[in-house]
């Protein structure tokens, strides 16, 4: 039985004191991986680099080998490699033990976007190695050979072999990684996608920059690098589009559950009946405005939603300060103080004020997801007018 079995729940919450205690086990669990891992692949150490260096030996000229210029080269890198390899390996296991350490600290919306980003982490990451190994391998050392000057003998050093295709396997795994990136930004209030489809220019001749910076210096290991990221991260704003409807789609189904099944406000014959501007007050008092009839009359309508005016808003608003400047024995006789939830508005609408629009984004999707359905409504106007500005 484990020691510390707090530590095997991911999600369990853990008081501070434990924290060091947490890392110290789960940093000796990812180097216990990674040594397991590579005892399995030492003894195969030697075809593994074999299988590596494949992709040059085909272009080598006829008669041609890879040398070894340091004594211990030919015991040491293949023992890198292996270690490396064992690593890489590992990858998924390591990063659940990160995963595990920092998944208490989230809240249950985070938790929900964290594991399939971290999966899909984990593949792009493979793909991206594989994409350097079957595709751009070939075709650059093509060309590396195809230019060695005449009275020149291409015997390139284990080593520094060894060094070249590292470089190459970890630039392309992190490239892939793009739409994870861009998806962060989105969830996060950083940006929006149609701020990160703006920039499209700039991104384009940044890939570029960075082909040009982590690979060789041939043209097509550079391109082969720039356009699959350009193409990654045509991917991530597409998904963080989806990502951003499923959002508002679950908020307002939540919205909807929410609603009682008895309407007060029907009329005999099943229809609605226009009701004032403001709805009834739900939790903390805070009115809700929900949809309007075909003559400019408010109705209650689940299924529908419309931003506030600015009048309206104001008025919502002005609820909420009113409700926080209620005096110590007005407050006693109301039971509590100023909602949680409500102060989290409000002081989300304050940094809205102040144009800190990424702190706002944070406060108001926890209301999203803490809130009654009255509390996400003034939530969801206050990031449409972020959006809106």
């Amino acid at each position: 039985m484990s020691p510390h079995p707090e530590l095997d729940d991911p999600g369990a919450e853990q008081p501070f004191i434990s924290h060091l205690i947490e890392l110290r086990d789960r940093l000796m669990r990812m180097a216990i991986a990674i040594f397991v891992v590579f005892l399995a692949l030492f003894p195969f150490a030697n075809d593994i680099y074999t299988y590596v260096a494949a992709p040059l030996m085909a272009q080598l000229p006829q008669g041609s080998t890879m040398i070894a210029t340091q004594v211990a080269s030919p015991f040491l890198t293949p023992f890198k490699l292996a270690l490396v390899a064992a690593a890489f390996l590992a990858m998924p296991y390591l990063l659940y033990q990160v995963w595990s350490f920092v998944a208490p600290g989230l809240y249950q919306h985070e938790k929900r976007l964290a594991m399939p980003l971290l999966v899909s982490s984990i593949v792009l990451f493979y793909l991206g190695m594989l994409f350097a190994y079957y595709v751009v391998f070939p075709l650059v050392f093509a060309f590396l050979s195809g230019t060695t000057p005449d009275g020149v003998s291409m015997m390139t050093d284990i080593s520094a072999y060894l060094d070249f295709v590292l470089t190459l396997f970890f630039a392309f795994g992190v490239a892939f990684e793009i739409p994870i990136a861009t998806i962060l930004l989105v969830a996060t209030g950083l940006t929006t996608p149609d701020d990160l489809a703006s920039k499209r220019p700039y991104v384009v001749v940044g890939v570029f920059v960075v082909g040009m910076l982590l690979t060789p210096p041939d043209v097509i290991s550079q391109t082969l690098l720039a356009l699959p990221m350009w193409l990654l991260f045509e991917l991530g704003i597409v998904l963080s589009r989806v990502l951003m409807r499923q959002r508002l789609e679950r908020a307002a189904a939540e919205d909807a559950a929410d609603e009682a099944p008895a309407d007060p406000f029907a009329d005999g014959d099943g229809g609605r009946s226009v009701r004032p501007a403001t709805a009834p007050t739900g939790k903390g008092g805070s009115g809700a405005v929900v949809g309007r009839d075909l003559d400019g009359g408010r109705i209650d309508d689940p299924d529908r939603w419309e931003p506030m005016t600015d009048d309206e808003m104001e008025a919502e608003l002005d609820l909420l300060d009113a409700e926080e400047s209620i005096g110590p024995s007005r407050a006693s006789s109301k039971a509590a103080v100023l909602d949680p939830v409500e102060d989290k508005i409000q002081r989300a609408n304050r940094l809205r004020e102040l144009e800190n629009a990424f702190a706002a984004r944070q406060l108001l999707y926890q209301v999203l997801e803490e809130g009654d359905e009255s509390q996400r409504r003034v939530a969801r106007n206050i990031l449409n007018q972020i959006d809106e500005g």
